[in-house]
């Protein structure tokens, strides 16, 4: 029994498409060529930030992202970045008594931001503030305990594979894949992806596929 639903963040709530829009502008690159790179390396199996070492090879990353936070260009998250289906989707779930977190890959910063969404979730954490990161089973680890609950009666739901599903399910969680965003769809064939207990499109369809009504005798796949 799913007792509680611990969700990515990046590609899962929220759109990435303004976090890499603005290191495109900070390092003088046209948007679409680090698109392009974010894809190659993506496709690659590589770190997605691989991308910004290409195009500034020996990149200190949080040096730059200091930088930018002191030059007022730091991180920003309002309710344009949210995928349509987040709020109305978590909201369902609390109402049918299952416990929402969050957890994922994103700086401390990110965490406060996300808070003042006030997004229908029971508890909120990211890697920046635990000091740990996906695909470390410690993470997980984390998560379960944010959860409250057995790792078994944990729902893990994001869109990489490799960072997401794969780690989750080793951790003793359930596990569900997320066709959405870059890593979602090039991956959503692959038998990491189909290691799912869920394959979902939305999360509308997570919901549906939750209701105290649907199968239990097998996890549900949604196409």
């Amino acid at each position: 029994m799913i007792r509680a639903v611990a969700f990515d963040v990046g590609e899962t709530l929220i759109s990435d498409d303004r976090g890499w829009g603005a290191w495109a502008d900070w390092l003088g690159i046209n948007r679409h060529t680090l698109s392009a790179l974010v894809g190659a390396v993506v496709a690659q199996g590589r770190d997605n930030a691989d991308a910004l070492r290409l195009v500034r090879p020996g990149i200190d990353i949080e040096a730059e992202r200091t930088a930018m936070q002191r030059a007022g260009r730091g991180e920003f998250l309002d309710e344009s970045d949210l995928y349509p289906d987040v709020r109305p989707s978590l909201a369902a779930l609390q109402d049918a008594g299952i416990r929402v977190v969050v957890a994922g890959n994103q700086t401390v910063q990110a965490g406060e931001l996300l808070r003042t969404l006030n997004l229908p979730v029971d508890a909120l954490a990211t890697s920046g503030e635990w000091g740990v990161a996906k695909p470390d089973p410690a993470f997980f680890a984390r998560t379960v305990q944010l959860a409250g609950t057995a790792a078994d009666e944990v729902l893990y739901v994001g869109d990489h594979p490799q960072n997401d599903v794969l780690p989750a399910a080793r951790a003793g969680m359930r596990t569900a894949h997320l066709r959405r965003g870059p890593l979602g769809h090039l991956w959503a064939d692959s038998e990491y992806a189909q290691a799912a207990d869920w394959r979902i499109g939305s999360l509308a369809e997570l919901v549906d596929a939750l209701r105290p009504d649907a199968s239990a005798a097998r996890p549900h796949l949604c196409e």
